[in-house]
């Protein structure tokens, strides 16, 4: 007999949840979206980035550390090589995509741009995708530009932008009644 055992289906449940944003819609067809599913050291490694990045980024980096330390799977999407369509919408600020395209890409911490805001657009939607996904399969879990900012600035992921979805299968959503645990870590980082 196996009691407890629902924890052993989130890393399969997480695949499930890579193919939805894979499958979502792309702007004019061209994928470019990345994905990744951090495991173990991983994880660790993006929630200690994110606490570096709280004093100049913003305390709730440290709330959100925590919350990545506690899933028990973090998936991670994110954008390579964000080209221009050839659209001219001249919504990344830009009049022309072939003015874009002599723009010179530079690191802004913690990612790269300019991005083409048609491939922001498919972004979001492979996001919503994946969080609606995890939803179906009644996982908690909550989209988190925190610790896809990190994982980028760490050269963790090979993106121009990422954001994480962290999963967690437990009785009570951690990523969403936060207030206690932000308090707590607001204080630690102020006596720091």
């Amino acid at each position: 007999m196996r009691v407890n055992c629902e924890k052993e289906a989130v890393t399969q449940m997480a695949l499930e949840i890579l193919a939805a944003a894979r499958t979502a819609p792309k702007g004019k067809g061209f994928d470019n979206i990345v994905t990744y599913l951090l495991e173990g050291d991983e994880i660790e490694k993006v929630a200690a980035a994110m606490e570096k990045s709280a004093e100049r980024l913003g305390a709730f980096f440290i709330r959100d550390a925590e919350n990545i330390r506690n899933s028990d799977a973090v998936i991670m999407i994110g954008l390579n090589e964000s080209r221009p369509l050839g659209l001219n919408c001249g919504s990344c600020g830009f009049e022309t995509c072939a003015d874009f395209k002599k723009a010179e890409k530079t690191k802004k911490t913690p990612f790269v741009g300019p991005i083409c805001s048609i491939k922001i657009i498919d972004l979001g939607i492979a996001l919503g995708s994946a969080a609606a996904k995890a939803k179906d399969m009644c996982l908690d879990n909550r989209i988190m530009y925190s610790a896809g900012a990190a994982a980028c600035e760490i050269g963790l992921i090979d993106t121009e932008c990422a954001y994480a979805i962290p999963l967690s299968v437990t009785g009570k959503n951690f990523y969403f009644d936060r207030a206690e645990l932000a308090a707590a870590k607001e204080r630690k980082m102020n006596r720091q």
